[in-house]
């Protein structure tokens, strides 16, 4: 018990401690797992032998997260990305195994080894993708759906792949488990040793039956069984019992696939898919996420834990070289891949940068084939090195991407601009939801608006409802001219991107000082922006949201509708002189919290808003008792 709570006091603090410093340098919290597992295995020796026994439970994380993953995809959208899954994932796998294959029959290798070597390499690591795509915010955009397909692809490749590799044996073997799963046992021996399975001694014609049975007894049963059960945990209203029902249905599908030789993984993904219309779904996200990051991290810090210091110093310049040639190799295909599938802009860089490691599957693959004679023990050695250094220079390649996207102007398809043949008093640029409210208010009321935005479909979509509006850039000089800036008496700057927003007023206000200009503003920072361009009345997104809303809590802790629409009011109002009051002080170059003036500023308002409302609650008082 004592080396137990010793060792885990040691994974969890090197967690705390390297996570959150990782995140606040930029650089993601799978770094820093990585960091954390390097520091207390290799460098400080605080970890030692557990480490192999607790990679084979962490790695259960991966398969959480394909089940979570699976819980956001209904099976329609799995069917419409049929084409990525069989032609992006398909031939990724296949060009870049053919491409390491040539390389490393060209270093010397036999055409048999050279293979196993490319089909371990061609494989990415679905854990740091996936998570780091989650952490980013990335998993919607195209580039992201495109990256998981790849890698839904690999998981499922891995089945056929484990299959072939004994074929490539230069010496017979005796035992083939034929399990997918992510599952280092036999680097031990225990490949040897008995394991359950409903396919062994099969023929083929009943292993595929059994194998069809088991899938459709998980679509069945996530269909028709799992509803029943939620209901009847949910009589027993133990809260518990729903973490408990959410972990069974894991790790007993888990445990299905591997009895049928498929992967875990791959059979959590669809039991997923299946509940994804599920009305527990958010129950079962909520109950599996922090065994998802608990495990997930522990995975990382065990890789990082494994990795041969020794075996690395002895020639670190070599398999450092290695590690950057396979993912230049591999880079390069995915980038023409990226661009045969019209993957554009910064979708086709994320796709490259963020496949272009090994993955922890190759470990796998490596072990696997290590027994089967396939791979000599010398190189899987190397290879293992390769596949961790690659995985861990992965972070550093999403900051690459990161800052290649921070300079790149997505390109939209080209549209030449309409020719703007009206005028009125009223320009908004931007009809999103918020320049949508905008235009409707205005044009109810019976005033002319002219309508501006760069947005071909959005354009095209408000036309259908009978909203005019013209096509092009707002910032541009001479849209605004045609448009009628000169003449106009309003400005609406509704545009999404905040920088857009503030180069557009900065210019309105440049060419007419009189102009009212009225600008959507993300924060508070981005009002202090705008008031410094020239802007007359700025809106924050939340701001009259979150005001109503708080007027709502006023009325029901004991204020009358009118009471609480008077404090609300209060509120409204000091705000505004508020953020103009802050704005004078406000400096970019310095971090709001060390700005001495604005803190000081910032708190003499607060009780100024306090003795306002104060002074409100008195006067409303002596109304009710008079």
């Amino acid at each position: 018990m004592e080396s137990f709570l010793y060792q885990a006091t040691i994974y969890l603090a090197a967690a705390v401690i390297a996570v959150p410093l990782a995140a606040r340098l930029g650089l993601g919290s799978v770094l820093g797992y990585l960091a954390a597992g390097l520091i207390i295995g290799p460098v400080l020796g605080l970890v030692g032998a557990e480490t192999a026994d607790l990679q084979h439970v962490a790695e259960f994380g991966v398969v959480m997260m394909l089940f979570l993953i699976g819980l956001e995809l209904e099976p329609r959208a799995l069917w419409d990305m049929r084409d990525k899954l069989l032609g992006l994932g398909g031939l990724q796998v296949g060009v870049s195994t053919l491409a390491i294959m040539v390389i490393a029959m060209v270093a010397g290798q036999p055409w048999s080894v050279a293979l196993a070597v490319g089909l371990t390499l061609s494989l990415s690591s679905t854990a740091i993708v996936l998570q780091t795509l989650s952490e980013k915010g990335l998993m919607q955009t195209n580039g992201g759906r495109a990256t998981f397909s790849v890698l839904l692809t690999q998981d499922i490749a891995v089945i056929p792949i484990l299959a072939f590799l004994p074929l490539l044996a230069s010496a017979p073997v005796a035992h083939f488990a034929g399990d997918g799963s992510i599952n280092r046992a036999h680097q031990s021996g225990a490949g040897h040793e008995a394991s359950l399975s409903l396919v062994e001694g099969l023929p083929g014609w009943a292993v595929t039956l059994v194998t069809i049975g088991a899938v459709a007894f998980v679509v069945l049963a996530g269909i028709y069984l799992t509803r029943p059960l939620f209901r009847f945990i949910h009589a027993s209203r133990l809260r518990e019992m729903y973490t408990a029902l959410a972990l069974m249905i894991v790790v007993g599908i888990s445990f299905l696939m591997t009895l049928v030789g498929l992967s875990p993984a791959l059979g959590a993904f669809l039991a997923g898919v299946v509940l994804a219309n599920s009305e527990f779904r958010h129950e079962m996200e909520s109950d599996l996420e922090p065994f998802k990051g608990l495990l997930l991290g522990l995975f990382f810090i065990t890789v990082g834990a494994g990795i041969d210091v020794g075996f690395f110093l002895a020639d670190p310049l070599d398999l450092i070289g290695l590690a950057l040639l396979v993912i230049l190799f591999k880079g390069v295909i995915l980038y023409i891949v990226g661009r045969a599938f019209k993957l554009k802009g910064r979708d086709r860089w994320l796709f490259t940068l963020g496949l272009a490691q090994a993955g922890e599957f190759g470990f796998v693959l490596l072990a696997f084939s290590t027994q089967q004679n396939v791979i000599p023990a010398h190189l899987s050695q190397k290879l293992l090195m390769i596949i961790a250094l690659t995985m861990m220079i992965t972070p550093l390649l999403f900051i690459l991407y990161d800052l290649l996207s921070r300079n790149m102007r997505e390109h939209a398809p080209t549209h030449a601009p309409d020719t703007i043949d009206e005028q009125g008093p009223v320009i908004i640029a931007g009809i999103g939801r918020f320049g949508q409210i905008v235009n409707r208010l205005v044009t109810a009321s019976g005033f002319k608006t002219i309508v501006l935005d760069h947005d071909m479909e959005t354009i095209q979509l408000m036309r259908r409802f009978g909203v005019k509006g013209f096509l092009g850039d707002p910032t541009r000089p001479e849209l605004l001219k045609a448009a009628g800036l000169a003449k106009a008496q309003v400005l609406v700057a509704a545009l999404d991107d905040d920088n857009q927003v503030t180069k557009l007023v900065a210019y309105a206000r440049r060419q007419r000082p009189d102009l009212h200009i009225i600008a959507r503003a993300r924060d508070r920072n981005h009002v202090y922006e705008l008031y410094r361009a020239g802007a007359d009345d700025i809106v924050r997104e939340m701001f009259d949201s979150s005001v109503r809303a708080g007027r709502y809590v006023l009325e029901n802790v004991g204020l009358s509708e009118y009471e609480a629409a008077q404090a609300a009011q209060t509120f409204y109002q000091h705000d505004r002189k508020a953020v103009r009051d802050l704005a004078e002080v406000w400096d970019p170059n310095i971090p709001t919290a060390e700005n001495t003036a604005y803190v000081e500023r910032s708190q003499a308002l607060q009780k100024d808003l306090e003795t306002a409302l104060m002074e409100l609650s008195e006067e409303l008082a002596e109304r009710r008792s008079a």
